[in-house]
């Protein structure tokens, strides 16, 4: 069943309106009429079922059936930095990330980094990478719209560590193996970093570990820019059984 994501304030009285470009693609591309049912969610843990009563050009407003918890969240509130990267990569890494279950996403720039953001551009970036979460949290139906921080440097990447209880920082000259610094910390909220397509530089390392940053190895083989992260989130959910089905 579909799944939309609105506003907390849009769900009241026992019912439930959709407005903005959701509106159209439950009435063009899903071609939804009064009577059928889709799921909304407002990311506080909670889907409700909804039959459709009125549309409009403007608004879609749907009466509550059900409510139940959502399903689609882990509990390790892991978050991705990540040196921008060349092409769609970027893109990529959104769109997976958030369907394995990434809490939220930093994009930064580092020394070996090869992408400048046009800064008149940034806002035009920023909506549409927070466009690529919120329709890959809907189609891998997760709780929540993951976050998307607005592009640091690498100084002003450093500073953020701090917020987090751990951080690991892949790093492809070495580290602690991935598995044993997982086993090492009960964090619930981890901070994973990861470079562009050059790595690191071993400037870039120093700092990071002095931030509190655990350097760690993602194994013998070199993983594109674009996989190490995807690569990393599953093993840290996975060790965390936070990827659902029983655990024994």
């Amino acid at each position: 069943m579909q799944r939309y994501f609105t506003a907390p304030e849009q769900i009241s009285g026992g019912f439930a309106r959709i407005i903005g470009e959701d509106v159209h693609h439950i009435l063009r591309v899903m071609r939804c009429r009064p009577g059928d049912r889709i799921i909304v969610c407002a990311g506080t843990g909670t889907d409700y079922l909804c039959e459709i009563t009125e549309t409009g050009a403007e608004e879609v407003l749907c009466r509550i059936v059900s409510e139940s918890p959502s399903t689609g969240e882990p509990v390790t509130r892991l978050w991705i930095a990540q040196s921008l990267t060349k092409g769609d990569k970027w893109e990529w890494v959104l769109q997976k990330g958030t369907e394995i279950g990434a809490a939220g996403f930093i994009p930064f720039t580092s020394e070996r980094c090869l992408i400048k953001i046009d800064e008149k551009k940034a806002d035009k970036k920023q909506a549409r990478w927070r466009k690529i979460v919120k329709e890959a949290a809907e189609q891998s139906h997760r709780g929540r719209v993951p976050e998307v921080a607005p592009v640091m440097n690498w100084k002003d990447l450093l500073r953020s560590v701090a917020r987090f209880e751990a951080a690991f920082l892949a790093w492809e000259k070495g580290g602690k193996a991935l598995k044993r610094a997982i086993a090492e910390t009960e964090a619930s909220e981890i901070l994973l970093i990861v470079g562009p397509e050059g790595g690191f530089s071993e400037r870039e390392a120093e700092e990071a570990a002095g931030s509190g940053a655990v350097p760690i190895s993602l194994g013998s083989r070199i993983l594109r820019a674009e996989t190490a992260p995807l690569f990393a989130a599953s093993c840290i959910l996975f060790a965390r059984n936070d990827l659902g089905g029983e655990t024994e």
